[in-house]
């Protein structure tokens, strides 16, 4: 019979998979002896047989999560479900990757109507016995039946306006019970008269199964897709004895790191509430204090946590994020993790922990997720502009950064506002994990309630979204879409400024500047270095995107998109010239004129490289996309040409394709037209001579002919390269090296690539194209119905995001073997939006190609994707 249940003491840290990391690690901290409220963990392997299931958890895991259940009873002398001393739980989620608020929590479950009044006369608190019942009918209505949280907290706030008091705390035991009458209405109401279950197993199961269910729900599915999360992974279920902060004031609960999560500075950080459980902390609905406050009000305990704490960071040795309970002056640890972080704090935190000995160089390069890094790139505010900003308020600096926009109160209206091209400011009482997509969408949020470890917090930390939380002084009417601050009314589209690193808000829209990088960063950069083997080339068209990727520490360009540099007020009349015309000689001397500045584009990236390596694309989109729309620059262009507006709009007619991205462009515009590729070959090669005899640079031109599919296609364009190389040469009296290569962005050169490889000197994937083609859908258009396909489990990400390994990759891996077996020396490099994806790099790096390239601030995230896939694949 297969184990779906395991004791704490059963497990251990190395268990993560069966156990999730939340049981991996109640079982250490178990092992370690620490003070921890005993359970057992349903095991991730339970959830996968929940969903093949039908949905239903089978009558043996069931038997094994009561007979846990017994052992439980035993180790606490309470039973659950009994009517004068009962054993409550807590039922939480806890998937083996970090996912915090993005499944579902239960707690005090295992009350009814009846144990409660004996849970009452048990403790002889009154108070603590009604108001853990009212929380629990809230949370299991909530979490398990989906009856919305809004329908309890509006039933909160009109008890709390009639009897006069501002915190639940205040609230009598009369006043909750009254609570308790009105919830359970709710429920009833909500469930079609239905009364709330009072059979405590019955409840224990529901909760297990919420638990499962929630590893499917929205806001976990766009977690999952935004972190590289498998959606086969699953989550286990932790059923622990509950302890209880809200049992007076020498109770209580909080969160804390030990590590500043923002900065990284050393020393505890965190933050806990007087007479509380764990949601009122992470949800914001009270401000907590600061974790140091509680050496003047339980100093014993605070003494007690301090040590623990200083154990567990040394144990796991990387800081630690830790959720703690105090019952009645006795101190309970509920969980530990390795705590979510910025990335400055990240990378402060990796280089603090090997000067203090703890881990190596390796292991500091591995602790940074690398995708985090964009944070590092994310704009400040421009001092100037700044001086005049006018402060309307501030409060707790929850996740660095600067961001202004126009203020939305909803995540569907953000989302909506940034798909239509807004920078956008989430303005929220405070958020929740429904919010996520919203929150993904705005450049930063800020909160009414909320502290530093409140969910608006952690999660812009981890996404490297600028966040200001628990702004109290606002007055906000949601419903409205209006709030007040400073004096100041702001309603939907009204732009303010936010300050994620004072905590500070502005009235207006701010300029921002690019954040620069250095110290701690360039540390970890260079181990980096040291550690991979793949090359990291950018993306770039301008010298100023070159400059920007050289400082990021790029090894060269590996795409330069010459039709990006076609598009200026001065070069476009000359390639719609060349393209609308009749003849060879008319298109030539079009041509012509374009070459001075395509050389000096190509000049000035040679020197802004220093003498790195620079891969040059060949014309590649269709030639519609150059044609003109508007009326004054159609007869512009007739008038230049000696045609009439009508002669010109048929001509632009006459280029339209059914489908031109896979129509008449790339190499077959060179193998029409064979004056394009002499014209740019004139450019690059005279451009490299003359920056070699200008800066001494030994530039060696790496020619790309895209879209080939068909060996002979590649050597009729190599061979008018070739010529005019030679003839450019001649010319100048100056012979240089130069290299020329394909684009394998077609299933059928990935499938010839040996034959392709006899003409080439290099490959570099295209894959942009090579997903569009082998998926036979749109890039451009698949936006439209991809949403259904994460919905219903189809894909679990973007594919033009992130490299589809199983399908794409094959190509990419068979053409990289099959070029390599005819050509031994062939040069093989990825150019799509890939090359910046951690899991692409990595995928890059074990079929062994030379280098990747990517955007300009994507450098860094590869850079150190690429150390990671060479120590973790050694």
């Amino acid at each position: 019979m297969a184990k779906w249940v395991y004791l704490f003491k059963e497990g251990n840290a190395d268990m993560r998979n069966l156990l999730g990391g939340k049981g991996a690690n109640l079982a250490e901290m178990t092992n370690l002896g620490l003070p921890i409220p005993q359970g057992f963990t349903v095991t991730t392997e339970a959830c996968t047989d929940y969903y093949n299931s039908g949905k239903k958890i089978t009558e043996e895991i069931q038997g094994q999560i009561f007979d846990a259940l017994a052992w439980l009873e035993a180790e606490n002398g309470r039973k659950f479900g009994d009517t004068e001393n009962p054993l409550l739980v807590s039922v939480r989620s806890g998937a083996r990757a970090s996912m915090p608020g993005m499944m579902d929590t239960i707690l005090n479950l295992g009350l009814n109507d009846v144990s409660v009044e004996g849970f009452a006369k048990k403790t002889g608190n009154p108070r603590f016995a009604y108001d853990s019942y009212r929380r629990f009918i809230q949370m299991f209505s909530d979490v398990v039946m989906e009856v919305p949280k809004s329908f309890f907290e509006k039933i909160i706030d009109e008890v709390k306006t009639a009897k006069g008091v501002h915190y639940d705390t205040e609230l009598t035991a009369d006043d909750l019970k009254e609570l308790i009458a009105r919830f359970k209405q709710v429920y009833k109401d909500a469930m079609n008269g239905e009364e709330f279950p009072q059979d405590p197993k019955v409840q224990l199961m529901d909760a297990v199964k919420a638990v499962f269910r929630s590893w499917d729900n929205p806001r976990a599915i766009v977690y999952r897709r935004m972190n590289d999360i498998p959606g086969d992974w699953g989550t286990a279920v932790n059923v622990q004895t509950m302890v209880f902060g809200n049992m007076g004031d020498t109770s209580g609960t909080g969160v804390a790191f030990t590590r500043n999560p923002s900065t990284g500075a050393r020393g505890i950080y965190g933050e806990y509430l007087i007479n509380a459980q764990g949601e009122d902390v992470v949800a914001g609905v009270r401000t907590p204090q600061p974790i140091t406050k509680l050496a003047e009000d339980l100093p014993e305990c605070y003494k007690e946590f301090m040590a623990i704490a200083n154990k567990l960071e040394d144990h796991y040795r990387d800081m630690q994020d830790m959720e703690f309970t105090i019952q009645e002056g006795k101190l309970y640890f509920l969980q530990t993790r390795n705590g979510k972080r910025t990335a400055p704090a990240a990378i402060q935190i990796a280089c603090d922990l090997v000067d203090e000995g703890k881990i190596t160089p390796e292991e500091a390069v591995c602790r940074i997720e690398a995708k985090s890094l964009d944070q590092l790139l994310h704009p400040t505010f421009d001092t100037a502009a700044l001086k005049a900003g006018e402060v309307i308020g501030s409060a707790l600096p929850a996740s660095p950064g600067a961001a202004a926009g126009k203020v939305y109160f909803t995540a569907e209206d953000a989302k909506e506002a940034h798909e239509r091209g807004e920078r956008v400011i989430l303005v929220r009482l405070e958020t929740s994990p429904e919010d996520i997509e919203g929150m993904h969408a705005a450049e930063g949020i800020l909160t009414v309630r909320g502290g530093m470890t409140s969910h608006a917090a952690v999660v812009a930390r981890g996404m490297g979204t600028c966040c200001v939380s628990g702004c109290g002084e606002i007055k906000i009417d949601e419903a409205a879409k209006k709030f007040e601050l400073g004096g100041h009314a702001f309603t939907e589209g009204d732009y303010i400024s936010l300050d994620g690193t004072t905590g500070k808000i502005y009235k207006g829209d701010i300029k921002t500047v690019e954040a620069s990088v250095g110290g701690n960063f360039g540390r970890i950069m260079r181990w980096a270095d040291q550690f991979r083997k793949l090359q990291v080339r950018t993306n770039a068209d301008t010298p100023v995107d070159t400059e920007n990727a050289v400082k990021l520490g790029a090894e060269g360009i590996g795409l330069c998109r010459t039709e990006h540099m076609f598009f200026d007020p001065d070069r476009i009349p000359k390639i719609r010239k060349m393209i609308l015309s009749d003849s060879v000689e008319v298109r030539e001397a079009a041509l012509n004129e374009l070459i001075p500045f395509q050389k000096a584009d190509f000049k000035a990236m040679y020197k802004a490289l220093r003498g790195r390596p620079m891969t040059v694309r060949y014309l590649d989109p269709p030639l519609h996309e150059f044609v003109p729309t508007d009326p004054a620059d159609i007869k512009a262009l007739a008038d230049d040409m000696g045609l009439t507006p009508e002669q010109v709009q048929a001509k632009c007619d006459d280029l339209h394709e059914f489908n031109p991205m896979m129509g008449h462009r790339g190499c077959r515009l060179a193998v029409t037209y064979p004056e394009i590729a002499k014209m740019q070959t004139r450019a690059i090669i005279e451009a490299a001579i003359e920056v070699k005899e200008e800066m001494g640079y030994d530039i060696v031109p790496e020619i790309m002919i895209p879209l080939v599919g068909e060996k002979k296609e590649l050597k009729f364009v190599k061979d008018v390269v070739i010529a005019t190389a030679e003839e450019v040469m001649k010319e100048k009296g100056e012979y240089i090296n130069y290299h020329v290569g394909t684009m394998i962005e077609i299933p059928r050169a990935a499938l010839t690539a040996d034959k392709i490889a006899e003409e080439a000197e290099f490959f570099s994937f295209g894959t942009n194209d090579l997903t569009q083609m082998t998926f036979g859908f749109s890039r451009d258009d698949a936006g439209k119905f991809l949403q259904s396909y994460y919905s219903n489990k189809i894909y679990e990400s973007d594919p033009f995001a992130k490299l589809d390994q199983e399908g794409v990759g094959q190509l990419v891996a068979m053409a990289a073997k099959k070029g390599r077996k005819t050509n031994p020396n062939l040069k093989l490099g990825i150019c799509g939006e890939h090359g910046g994806d951690p899991s692409s790099v990595e995928f890059c790096h074990k079929i062994g190609l030379n280098y990747v390239s990517c955007s300009p601030y994507r450098v860094p995230i590869a850079r150190l994707a690429a150390a990671q896939a060479a120590l973790n694949n050694k």
